[in-house]
Formats: C-alpha cells, sequence, structure tokens
C-alpha cells in the first residue's frame, strides 16, 4: 500500500510544477518517482525480472522500435545537417527515457498480486482531491500561500501552465468513467460520478480549448459504445436499455432527414456556441487562434517531409512563429512560465502529438504508436470496456492541441488500458463467466 501512494502520488504531482526548485526541473513528484522505480529496480533484480506478460511484450516491442524511429530520426537529421537546441534535445531524450522506465514499471506493479482496480481508485481518489486543493487556493486569490494560482483568468493551480491542470483533469476524470461504467454497486459508481464532476468543473476553470474537445469527443463515443454494446446483447427476452438502443438507432435517420432543412441555422447556432465557449469568447480569437496552429501546423508538416517522413531526432525543430514572439514582447503575463527563447536553433514545437512525433521520428515512429493505440481499442472492444474506447480517444482529442507524449499521467492511462485489456483469463474463469452471464453481457472487471 505505501508503494502505491509513493507511485500515484509521484504522478499527480509531477504536473506541480511550482512546486520545483529554482532553475532545476526537479520536484516533489520526480523525487517521489526517482524513489519509487529505485525500489521497483531493485525488487525486480532481486527476483530476476518481472513475468513477460502480453501487456509488458507489446509495451516493450513498442518503446523498443519507437527508440529505434527516434535514432534513425537523429541519424537522418545529422546527415541532412539539422540544426537544433542541445538543451531540448537532451530534454527530449532524459524524458523519452524516464516515460520508458515509468511505464514499464508502472505496468509491472499494476498487473502485480491482481490490483489494478484499487489502484485506480487511489489515482482517481487523490487525483479528484488534488484538483480541489487546487481550485481552493485559486479561490482563495493569487498568491495564496505563495503559490500564483492563475495564469491571467486560467486557473493553473499548483503548475506552471494551465494546460498541465487541465490535461491532469481529463486523465481524472476519464478514468473516473471508466470506475463509475464499470462499477458492481451504486456506491462506488456514485463516487466514481462526483470524481468526474470536480475533473470537470476545474478542467472548465483552465478555459482549455482542448478541455473542451475532450469533454464533447469523449460524450459523444461514450454514448455511440454504449448504445453498439445494448443493441448487441442477446437475450430473450430483449431488455429494456436494448429495445430503447435499437429503437434510437432506427429513429434517427428520420430525425436527420427533419433537421436537414435547417441544418444551416443548427450550423451557425453551434459555430456560435462552440466559439463562445472557447478561450476569448469570440469567432475573431478563435479564429486568429485556428490561423496560428495553421501556419505552425504547415510547417511542421513540411520539416517531416523534408526529412524524408524519417524524422528529425527528439527535441523541437521549428521556428516560433512572428506572431507568438511579438506577442512575448509586447504583453506581460504570470512569472515562472518556461518558454522556449528565439535562438538561432528551432525550438519550437507543433503543439499536435502526431506532428510532433512526425518531426521527431517520421512516419516509422507514428506507427508504432498507431500500433500501440490499435491494440488498446482491440482489445477494448473485445471485451466491452466502453469507457476505455473513449479514454483513448478522449486523450488522442486532447493530443490535438498539445503534446502529451512525455506526462507520466498520460502513460499511467494508457498502461491502465493496456492491463486492463491484455489481462489473462484461464481457461476455466472464461467457461464460468459464459455460464453465468450470456453472450453479448459484459464480463465482469476481475483485474
Amino acid at each position: 500500500m505505501l508503494l502505491d501512494l509513493v507511485f500515484i502520488a509521484g504522478l499527480l504531482l509531477s504536473t506541480a510544477s511550482q512546486l520545483r526548485v529554482d532553475g532545476i526541473p526537479f520536484g516533489p513528484g520526480e523525487g517521489l518517482l526517482l524513489a519509487w522505480l529505485a525500489i521497483m529496480a531493485t525488487r525486480e533484480v532481486a527476483r530476476l525480472g518481472p513475468p513477460l506478460t502480453p501487456a509488458l511484450s507489446r509495451l516493450l516491442i513498442f518503446w523498443s522500435a519507437f527508440g529505434g524511429a527516434l535514432c534513425l530520426g537523429a541519424m537522418t537529421g545529422y546527415a541532412l545537417g539539422d540544426l537544433h537546441d542541445p538543451r531540448w534535445f537532451y530534454h527530449d531524450i532524459a524524458a523519452y527515457t524516464f516515460a520508458t522506465l515509468l511505464s514499464c514499471f508502472g505496468l509491472v506493479h499494476l498487473e502485480t498480486d491482481g490490483r489494478l482496480r484499487p489502484r485506480m481508485w487511489l489515482f482517481v481518489g487523490l487525483g479528484a482531491v488534488l484538483l480541489a486543493l487546487q481550485a481552493a487556493i485559486g479561490w482563495m486569490g493569487d498568491g495564496f500561500g505563495g503559490f500564483e494560482a492563475w495564469e491571467w483568468d486560467r486557473l493553473r493551480g499548483l503548475t506552471e501552465n494551465a494546460n498541465q491542470l487541465a490535461l491532469t483533469s481529463a486523465v481524472v476524470g476519464l478514468l473516473a468513467l471508466h470506475l463509475a461504467d464499470t462499477a458492481r454497486r451504486p456506491l462506488p459508481r456514485l463516487a466514481a460520478c462526483l470524481c468526474i464532476g470536480v475533473a470537470v468543473v476545474v478542467g472548465r476553470l483552465t478555459k482549455s480549448d482542448a478541455f473542451l474537445l475532450v469533454i464533447a469527443v469523449s460524450g459523444v463515443v461514450y454514448v455511440v459504445m454504449k448504445l453498439k454494446t445494448w443493441m448487441l446483447a442477446e437475450q430473450n427476452p430483449l431488455p429494456l436499455r436494448s429495445a430503447a438502443a435499437w429503437g434510437l438507432a432506427l429513429s434517427l435517420p428520420f430525425a436527420v432527414a427533419l433537421a436537414a432543412p435547417f441544418g444551416s441555422s443548427i450550423a451557425q447556432q453551434a459555430e456560435t456556441v462552440a466559439a463562445q465557449a472557447m478561450r476569448g469568447g469570440g469567432q475573431h480569437e478563435t479564429r486568429e487562434t485556428a490561423n496560428l496552429r495553421f501556419v505552425i501546423w504547415s510547417d511542421a508538416v513540411r520539416r517531416g517531409l523534408e526529412a524524408l517522413s524519417l524524422g528529425l531526432g527528439p527535441g523541437p525543430h521549428l521556428k516560433i512563429p512572428d506572431e507568438i514572439a511579438v506577442g512575448r514582447r509586447s504583453s506581460g503575463g504570470p512569472r515562472d512560465v518556461t518558454q522556449p527563447e528565439i535562438q538561432l536553433a528551432p525550438n519550437f514545437e507543433a503543439h499536435n502529438t502526431v506532428l510532433d512525433i512526425f518531426v521527431q521520428g517520421g512516419l516509422p515512429a507514428l506507427l508504432c504508436l498507431a500500433w500501440l493505440l490499435g491494440g488498446i481499442v482491440a482489445g477494448a472492444w473485445r471485451r466491452q470496456f466502453d469507457a476505455v474506447t473513449t479514454l483513448v480517444c478522449g486523450l488522442a482529442a486532447y493530443s490535438l492541441f498539445h503534446f502529451i507524449l512525455r506526462q507520466p499521467v498520460v502513460w499511467f492511462a494508457l498502461v491502465v488500458c493496456l492491463a486492463a485489456t491484455s489481462g489473462r483469463f484461464t481457461a476455466g474463469v472464461r467457461t464460468g463467466m459464459s455460464k453465468t452471464f450470456p453472450r453479448g453481457e459484459r464480463e465482469p472487471c476481475v483485474y
């Protein structure tokens, strides 16, 4: 239990960058995670290594292939004479190494003793408490406790960037959704729903457009997956929820046909509502942000193609756009916000996970990530874990506006999905379940 607490606390505090020592990218979260890694490594060496489970095998194959793709990209960049910032080059190498160790040992720890679900509850519970605490610090006012909890009008809590807090809120909320979806009793389901509520409230206080997209995408995906599960349930007589799902699906074409004449008006109203919900609250600001993202993403695609789709190695490889450089000079902002400085070497990222991986590792690295996530989604489909599919889609939506592959909380969510969808069932367990739960019904969560 103590080892679980150290692990979970380290993960949650890893985003609390205001707690780090000035000038050193090291804080209590990183300290707890390093101590946990040392304990785990010592334990695994003492017992001559962990068992090679299907989930661990898949993860090791991914990191081996992904690391090879990054090495190939670095060699390609060297051959092309690419100029890069050494500081961020070594930063990414250290970050990927840390993510590799954390994800592999984390998966081993989560699969130990069959206590995956209690560890998920510990993460979600402590995460909700930490999110509520950061919201309370923000409510107390900027400067309370020596922390600057606001980035302009965006809640950032103990982080240096409001988007970090939004990412933690998204991960906590999506994992809580899985716990609520697979809970067997009303009380745990209610507790998970309360954690979802805390995550949504704090995430909206960050005014993150990516978090708003996560809510929209996750909601649609979860509803669609639940309808699919209910419609494919083979029971006699047909359950009420299955009949309702079929009725909704059959009435959908008629609803679309009736709404078609009003499509233009509905689209305009939806665009207005979406623009008001996003940061800035107006169509002009939203259009400016979209244009800037298009410029950055176009530059990332160009750089990736110049490298023959093999990548340029770890680190940022884009120049800081002129609009951002001018904005930094003309407007003040919160202190303690780490940003790349304008230098001769490119040191800016696309802020899009797919494009950043394409620039660093090229098409091979993208194929590695697609293989890993595709295996998770396929396993979730087979086991009818609708919330796991929702979690992957939600993280994919968030990754459209941020590079999240180096974040410890993201890898915790992914290894949880790996462990849940690659769990080992004995033949006896499967036979017993098939007798109790008819085909089409979800098997109970045994992890």
